[in-house]
């Protein structure tokens, strides 16, 4: 079994990040309303645009505990890979912070 440098195991294990992503939407200080209205945007936008990848920081749980924007973003991401707007969803790693890294499908090809 081969041994891999630390950042190529990561590779190999689909942990990619913010350093990986072509775009980053930060989130970390947006209301629930400001943040589902910004992945609303960014998925309808890049439905006419190149697909690209896109890293998405969310606000770590305030200190004590309390609600996080991952779930509501989360379902939102979810229901938009399953309408095909996404190819890839998953989390960000533990040293980027919450978030997601998602890769946007873009405009579909025109076939002839």
């Amino acid at each position: 079994m081969p041994h891999f440098e630390p950042f190529y195991a990561d590779k190999l294990r689909g942990s990619l990040g913010v350093v990986d992503a072509e775009a980053v939407l930060d989130l970390r200080e947006a209301s629930r309303e400001q943040a589902v209205a910004s992945i609303q945007d960014m998925l309808e936008r890049s439905r006419f645009a190149q697909g690209k990848s896109v890293a998405i920081r969310l606000s770590p749980p305030p200190e004590g505990g309390g609600e996080t924007l991952f779930q509501p973003i989360g379902k939102a991401l979810l229901e938009a890979k399953k309408r095909g707007w996404i190819d890839r969803l998953q989390t960000l790693p533990a040293q980027d912070g919450l978030g997601f890294y998602i890769m946007l499908s873009g405009k579909p090809e025109s076939r002839p």
